[in-house]
């Protein structure tokens, strides 16, 4: 689809979504995103130019579908996939990607750490893959230098980052915003820090006494983003990794500077979206995308669940998505889904499947709940369905089709049954569906009643 609308712009300096946006040139792929969002083209080229949208869209990632980031755009989900050195494989990540495509995923991120040539894995996931791809350069970084943390220097970190954007990579996570003075910040936490890459970046710090490479070295970063156009996903090194946690000096002390990072990759026209924290109270998540948005400028805001509570490990997709609705009603951009495997291990193409799930309905909730137009168009119709026992357009408008119909024929498997006023719940002689008032019974119903009433109030 992209090739045509690349190839006009090889040999530019710049070639970020934004850096047109600015200029007053509405896009291939912003007007592709506007048909998709049903919104007009100038809303989206305006809220590019602003900073508030994001259409990841690298341009050496030509069979990509473009979509859009934003609080303008409905609600996104991104599915995490990835290798590890104990499990997982090329063909195995790539099956994952196939199967989060299909469940309806916006953006998948690839945190292959091991399980084969890393260049390998990622260069066939983004072959394969419609959607946006982003990753956490860092973590091959760490492995270009067989672990060794001391050994790493700033040149290890941009070479690695651009050989990602010229692969195609459409964003990705920098841990730039992690400041060695914010180190002590985190003596009274229980859980320290939780990122992988800001854990890498501070134990980088502490041994050599030194300011975050990839915050003194972000311009250079921004330059290699502006060949490419790569967006910034802002890396939020010190999210809280459990509820005690969160919302503390630390966090707050790093978004401030994610916001100052904003504003400085926007003066270069480069997009920017900012990471969320992971563990967060009901009661914190208003303030927390509020203070998001007054301190990186109102950037698309991408959190990772935050999960609700700390005590259920094995139903993490759960915990999680109570807190990802409630993210997106307030004005979150997308939601990073978590998995029922979340603190436990590498999840599978099942675990993928349920944590995407999970996600779909609370990215379609916050919508519902956002008033967005044709948000409840689905629903509407689905209920529709429902009450005319259509069980085959019940299943179609599912958001897993095929789960809603393997529950329906564990009990009634039959092809009668997918025409009968009744399910296994109810029985065919107590669905209170099945109680049809017609509208001329209706309207002698309301005669009745009114005539009631004007009996008592005469009397």
């Amino acid at each position: 689809m992209r090739t045509e609308w690349i190839a006009k712009r090889h040999g530019q300096s710049n070639v970020s979504q934004m850096h047109y946006a600015r200029q007053g040139v509405i896009t291939e792929e912003m007007n592709y995103v506007a048909q998709r969002e049903n919104l007009p083209a100038e809303l989206i080229r305006e809220e590019v130019a602003r900073g508030r949208m994001i259409i990841p869209a690298n341009i050496n990632h030509p069979n990509l579908e473009p979509m859009a980031i934003g609080i303008a755009s409905k609600c996104k989900v991104n599915a995490n996939i990835g290798a590890s050195p104990n499990s997982s494989n090329l063909d195995e990540e790539v099956a994952k990607l196939n199967l989060a495509v299909k469940y309806g995923a916006d953006t998948v991120m690839d945190l292959s750490t091991g399980g084969g040539n890393l260049d390998e894995i990622r260069t066939a996931i983004i072959k394969a893959s419609p959607v946006p791809i982003g990753t956490v350069p860092i973590y091959q970084v760490l492995e270009s230098v067989h672990g060794k943390i001391e050994n790493l220097t700033p040149d290890d970190f941009l070479h690695v980052i651009e050989k990602h954007a010229q692969q195609g990579v459409d964003y990705m996570t920098i841990h730039a915003g992690l400041l060695i003075e914010y180190l002590p910040l985190v003596r009274s936490r229980i859980t320290g820090i939780v990122s992988r890459g800001g854990g890498i970046i501070a134990r980088w710090m502490l041994h050599h006494h030194k300011q975050n490479p990839l915050y003194t070295h972000f311009d250079d970063i921004i330059e290699i983003f502006k060949k490419y156009d790569v967006s910034f996903s802002l890396g939020d090194s010190l999210r809280p990794g459990c509820t005690h946690d969160a919302s503390d000096d630390a966090q707050l002390s790093e978004l401030k500077t994610l916001g100052q990072l904003t504003r400085r990759a926007w003066e270069h026209d480069v997009q920017v979206m900012v990471e969320g924290p992971g563990h967060v109270p009901m009661d914190q998540i208003e303030f927390n995308v509020k203070k998001q948005m007054e301190e990186c400028s109102e950037a698309p805001f991408y959190v990772l669940g935050p999960l609700v509570t700390d005590i259920a490990p094995g139903y993490d997709h759960i915990t999680s998505a109570i807190g990802a609705a409630i993210a997106g009603w307030h004005g979150t951009a997308m939601l990073c889904y978590v998995t029922p495997k979340e603190h436990l291990g590498l999840p599978n193409a099942e675990d993928v499947r349920n944590g995407l799930i999970a996600y779909k309905i609370a990215a379609h909730a916050a919508d519902i709940a956002r008033h967005r137009i044709g948000a409840r168009d689905r629903d509407d119709e689905l209920s529709t369905a429902r009450y005319n026992f259509d069980w085959t357009r019940q299943f179609e408008l599912s958001l897993d089709p095929e789960r809603a119909k393997e529950y329906h024929d564990e009990t009634l498997p039959a092809d009668i049954y997918k025409t009968a006023e009744f399910c296994s719940m109810c029985g065919p002689k107590f669905c209170p569906m099945q109680t049809k008032v017609d509208a001329d019974a209706l309207t002698e119903l309301e005669k009745f009643l009114a005539k009631e009433k004007e009996v008592v109030t005469q009397r």
